[in-house]
């Protein structure tokens, strides 16, 4: 084989190789981000409880109700997160010196702890509210759900 046919060859598997590379490493995982976007968050939500109604054969009511349920529990979580974008810097800043931050720390749990007294009442109702709208065979299906860790959607 002429030289220049193998650096050209070498060159394309070179640049294949590059591309598929930065085609994985630029690939979004939608579903557990911290750094969502509202809308993002709501498409994901939306789609989770199209799923689990399709699961529960929900009617347009339950579908509401879990709809809502859902909003709760985005927006307990998003109380919970508080003003920070990034908790990992928050966990490191309490060891970043020479000493931990007891103060710092004592203060975060405080946070944290305040944001889910005040939503949970909201979370639980909610869950109440969809829970008592489902018919007894749709309620032993989420028992079955629970029984089996939440395999519902997983892919094993």
């Amino acid at each position: 084989m002429k030289l220049w046919i193998k650096r050209t060859l070498f060159g394309l598997l070179g640049a294949t190789i590059l591309v598929g590379g930065l085609s994985a490493c630029g690939h979004r995982h939608h579903g557990w981000g911290a750094n969502m976007s509202a809308e993002e968050s709501a498409q994901y939500r939306s789609k989770m409880v199209d799923r689990v109604a399709s699961k529960l054969d929900l009617n347009v009511d339950q579908k509401a109700r879990l709809t809502v349920l859902g909003n709760k529990l985005h927006d307990q979580r998003i109380a919970l997160m508080g003003q920070t974008k990034d908790p990992r810097a928050e966990m490191k800043a309490l060891v970043a010196g020479d000493k931990f931050d007891k103060a710092r720390a004592q203060t975060l749990v405080t946070e944290k702890t305040t944001a889910l007294q005040a939503k949970s009442p909201e979370v639980i109702a909610a869950l109440a509210d969809f829970y008592d709208s489902l018919n007894p065979a749709q309620q032993q299906k989420v028992r079955d759900f629970m029984e089996h860790r939440g395999r519902w959607f997983s892919r094993g």
